[in-house]
């Protein structure tokens, strides 16, 4: 029957998943609602612990979940992107083949990125992959076509990780995610799958093509069992690996042989027969010796043990055909039907993804940095127009128009400035502009301790992490501060420089605020008040009906068409829409990036070309139109020259309707200043969460990684004490036994023809000396075996022969133990290179003790209770002294 080794699977810890990715879609997603997505990430954090439970299953429903599993954490890849910087989650991950041994190497590896999620997850449905195809029947086709289909797949993931391992792991992988590691898994699941279509094809297809088959198998066994014998890596494998292996490629070389033989008997080479029938005689043998339990290919080695019998007997008798030498037979051919499957882009046939809602984060880059390019053109035009709005509005008041056409006829406040006025009153008056003026500073004071605060946490997490590099030094692993912060401190200082342009611009709205304030503060009083503030006109209403007055009248009409097109425009390039989701998607879906430029620059031509033709017309025909009104206002200004009250009433008419421009530019100014202050504050609080999250990671990897350096540390000897002085050393008290008596000799006593070289004090070859108590030993004492020191390395020092000395009590003579006899005994002694087989046996051999005889001591005294005599075993465990069979205490 086939047997497959199935590799072992890497074992992980729970994590919580939730909190960073709410956190990371609520920081970086500024128009989801990290509500809507809380069904979305309990699936995903369900999922991966089903992945844990499941993968014990050797089913491939079980695999079925790792492939969905794998599939999400691929389609996240660019929408929730797990790593030390962004959504900062520790997976945990031990290594596969880990004994729990100290000298194992590294048996845990925790990094907080998805690409190392994936990896150890591609290794897991690898590795359950060989766990199904093991557990598969394989005395039928269909188990033997699954078996196959499985390994070669999992070749295919190794082979993947073997290439891919290194640049995802930022540290050292552990032994199972070595690139040596994942080539000998390559290697060994290939020559499986191999194996499972030879066997198939052992069944169905011609001699000539099994052979190719099972000499490929062979080889492929060969080249596995190279790649696991690395110094490195011997000890990686369980047990029974590296055998099993070395049997397979030995079994299925003498396979190939033992078909090469049938093909050569079809074809009457009855001599080629016989020879490829012994070569496979003796690979078969080759291959029970390297497995040894695991040999399972006994009923083959029967098989080719009968056709070789068969093949003699008949060449003997009828054919009488030279065998030729094995050397000089031709090679074998070779049939590699097995290769390694690519790993496919989804595993899953029915995978949903749980985030579609999000779009990928290069997407969504590419989105803010159009919104920037879009907004950057439209607040360019918009302020062109602004612009030229404020000079033709400085150039007209200056001029005094419109409200000196209106004032031509007597002394009351002209109807443009009253209704200028009451405008100014709907808004607020001055009071609402000091509101808005006093609320900016304590924003911006808002804003830039947020800012500090972020730059704090950030200065003081580098600076812990660089003295901890410095008092650790090498053993100091994770990847240092400065490179995970980079992004954040670059946000920040992207936020800094905005808020430092803010605080100018800031400054100028004060400046302005001053210029105007009076004037404004005017213009928000009652109409009775505006009208005592003003002076006298005078006599001027022989001016009314003036020809140029009338001219005027008509220009300030095209101002005001002129202002009304502008708002229009101004309103269009504000509300002008895109559709570029789609677009970047599409984009990154077919070269796998996009190329935001192009894209975008292409489509704010199409889309603003026209709105920036209407800009360019209405600031030309504003300079033809200030150009005629200064001419025909020099004309009417010559025919108020005469009127010296009227000249200082024109004056303040001027001011008040600077005023009134000063008060709506402010107003615009201060509300879209206090608006960017309250959309910079959740910005700002986004990035100190991110921050606070990262500095909280790091400080708990932190402590972990302490934690482990102080095991270490704990763990490392300090070197062998110093030697103690001689006048420190206790004196020996110890009193010498006294000497050992001589052996008696007993004539009387039958003898079995004894070996000469085993002493008659000797109850077995190798026992020590007959015990006290026996006839001519002294009485019997209790003794008990010597484990001091010095004694051991006395009794090692009257070795002589091939005896070891017996360890006594009594002073150390020279006696040695004999010679163990060669007859009866096998080559393998467990101490020696194999078990002695004597026999019944002895103490821990199969056989046990020779019958009726009790078990001979394995260790010194006491001795078993004195019974009665009984018959001597046979040889080798004869009474060579005619003993008594005693037991002695």
């Amino acid at each position: 029957m086939a047997t497959f080794l199935a590799v072992p699977l890497k074992q992980t810890y729970e994590v919580d998943v939730v909190k960073p990715f709410r956190n990371f879609i609520q920081n970086t997603f500024s128009t989801a609602n990290p509500d809507e997505y809380n069904t979305a990430i309990s699936e995903f954090q369900k999922l991966r612990n089903l992945t844990i439970t499941k993968s014990v299953d050797k089913h491939e429903s079980a695999l079925d979940v790792l492939y969905r599993y794998y599939d999400q954490l691929t389609a996240i890849e660019n929408k929730l992107p797990v790593a030390e910087n962004q959504i900062r989650v520790q997976f945990k991950w031990r290594d596969a083949f880990d004994k729990d041994s100290l000298f194992s190497g590294k048996n845990t590896l925790a990094i907080a990125s998805g690409a190392y999620e994936k990896v150890c997850l591609i290794f897991n449905i690898g590795a359950l992959m060989s766990q199904i195809a093991e557990v598969q029947n394989h005395e039928s086709d269909e188990g033997l076509k699954t078996s196959a289909k499985y390994l070669q797949q999992a070749a295919g993931i190794f082979g993947h990780l073997k290439d891919t391992s290194l640049s995802i792991c930022s540290q050292d992988p552990t032994p199972d995610l070595t690139p040596d590691t994942l080539n000998a898994l390559t290697s060994l699941m290939l020559a499986q799958g191999q194996e499972a279509i030879y066997r198939k094809a052992a069944t169905s297809m011609k001699e000539a093509m099994v052979v190719k088959i099972a000499y490929q198998c062979s080889d492929l066994y060969a080249d596995a069992m190279k790649l696991m014998q690395l110094p490195s890596l011997k000890d990686l494998w369980p047990r029974e690996w590296l055998p099993t292996v070395a049997m397979k490629q030995a079994a299925f070389h003498s396979m190939a042989e033992f078909y090469q033989s049938v093909v050569a008997q079809k074809s009457k080479c009855y001599g080629e027969q016989i020879a490829r029938l012994k070569h496979a005689k003796e690979l078969m043998a080759a291959a029970s010796t390297r497995g040894g339990i695991s040999f399972n290919f006994k009923n083959e080695q029967g098989k080719i043990q009968r056709e070789l019998e068969a093949a003699q007997k008949d060449n003997d008798f009828i054919y009488h055909d030279k065998v030729p030498d094995v050397k000089t037979l031709p090679a074998l051919g070779k049939a590699a039907v097995a290769k390694p499957l690519p790993v496919p882009e989804k595993f899953s046939t029915s995978f949903v993804d749980l985030f579609e809602k999000i779009v990928p984060i290069p997407v969504y880059d590419a989105m803010n940095v159009f919104e920037g390019r879009k907004s950057q053109i439209t607040n360019m035009e918009i302020g062109r127009l602004r612009e030229q709005t404020t000079l033709m509005n400085g150039v007209l008041a200056s001029l005094n128009l419109p409200a000196a056409l209106e004032d031509v006829g007597g002394d009351r406040v002209p109807q443009s400035l009253l209704d200028k006025g009451q405008q100014i009153k709907d808004m607020g008056g001055a009071s609402y502009i000091q509101k808005l003026m006093a609320e900016l500073p304590e924003l911006l004071t808002r804003n830039k301790e947020i800012l500090d605060e972020c730059i704090r946490m950030l200065d003081e997490e580098e600076q812990s992490d660089t003295q901890l590099k410095e008092q650790f030094k090498e053993r100091w692993t994770r990847t240092p501060s400065s490179s995970l912060t980079k992004p954040m401190r670059e946000e920040s200082a992207k936020y800094k420089n905005i808020l430092d342009t803010a605080i100018g611009a800031d400054r100028i709205v004060q400046d302005k605020y001053s210029s105007h304030k009076n004037a404004m503060e005017l213009l928000s009083k009652p109409t009775h008040e505006i009208e005592k503030s003003l002076p006298s006109a005078g006599s001027g209403g022989q001016l009314a009906g003036n020809p140029v007055v009338q001219d005027l009248k008509k220009m300030m009409e095209e101002v005001e068409g002129l202002k009304a097109e502008r708002e229009v425009i101004e309103n269009e390039l504000k509300e002008t829409k895109f559709d570029m989701a789609g677009k970047f998607m599409a984009a990154l879906s077919a070269d796998g990036l996009v190329n935001e430029e192009a894209l975008s620059n292409q489509e704010l031509d199409t889309v603003f070309g026209p709105l920036r033709e209407q800009v360019v017309d209405s600031c030309q025909r504003q300079d033809m139109l200030l150009a005629k009104i200064q001419n025909t206002n020099t004309q009417f200004c010559q025919t108020k020259a005469s009127n010296q009250s009227g000249a200082q009433r024109e004056a303040m008419l001027k001011d008040l309707a600077a005023g009134y421009d000063g008060f709506m530019e402010l107003k615009g100014n201060l509300e879209e200043g206090t608006k960017f202050y309250n959309d910079l504050t959740p910005l700002l609080l986004r990035l100190q969460n991110k921050i606070s999250d990262f500095c909280f990671a790091r400080k708990t990897e932190k402590d972990e990684l302490m934690a482990d350096l102080q095991k270490t540390i704990a763990r490392q000897p300090t070197g062998p004490p110093p030697s103690q002085p001689s006048y420190q050393q206790p004196q020996s008290t110890r009193t010498e036994p006294p000497a050992r008596p001589p052996p008696p000799n007993f004539s009387s006593a039958p003898t079995q023809n004894p070996p000469s070289s085993v002493p008659s004090s000797a109850p077995y070859p190798g026992a020590p000396s007959a015990p006290p108590g026996a006839p001519g030993q002294p009485p019997a004492q209790n003794y008990v075996k010597s484990t001091s020191s010095t004694e051991s390395s006395s009794s090692s020092s009257n070795t002589s022969g091939a005896g070891q000395p017996w360890s006594s009590p009594y002073p150390q003579q020279n006696y040695t133990m004999p010679a163990m006899p060669s007859a009866g005994y096998s080559s393998y002694n467990p101490y020696m290179g194999g078990y002695p087989q004597v026999p019944g046996g002895y103490p821990g051999a199969p056989g046990g003790a020779p019958p009726g005889q009790p078990p001979y001591p394995t260790q010194g005294y006491p001795y078993p209770q004195q019974q009665q005599q009984q018959q001597p075993p046979p040889y080798p465990y004869q009474n060579p002294g005619g003993y008594p069979q005693q037991q002695w205490r």
